[in-house]
C-alpha cells in the first residue's frame, strides 16, 4: 500500500471516477476538490470515509491538521 495525499490520489482518474469516489464518500467531487485544495475543511466523517473508500491510500491524518484530537487511538500507528 503506498499512502499519498488527495490530490495525487485522484489525478489519475476521470471526471466520472472522482464524481463516483465523492459519492461512495457521501459528498460531491466539488467538495472534495474544496477539501483537496484546503479551501474547505475535512470533516471528520469524510476523513474516514476517504480512508475506507481510498483503501487506505489517503489516510485520515493526512486530512485534518487535528486529526490526534479526534482519533487518539491512531497516535501509535501514525507513520
Amino acid at each position: 500500500m503506498c499512502i499519498m495525499e488527495l490530490k495525487e490520489y485522484l489525478q489519475n482518474m476521470t471526471g466520472e471516477e472522482r464524481d463516483a469516489f465523492a459519492v461512495k464518500c457521501g459528498t460531491t467531487r466539488g467538495h472534495i476538490q474544496n477539501v483537496m485544495y484546503g479551501y474547505k475543511p475535512c470533516a471528520t466523517d469524510l476523513a474516514v470515509a476517504i480512508e475506507r473508500e481510498s483503501k487506505k491510500s489517503v489516510m485520515r491524518w493526512n486530512l485534518r491538521t487535528d486529526w490526534a484530537n479526534h482519533w487518539p487511538e491512531l497516535v501509535s500507528k501514525h507513520r
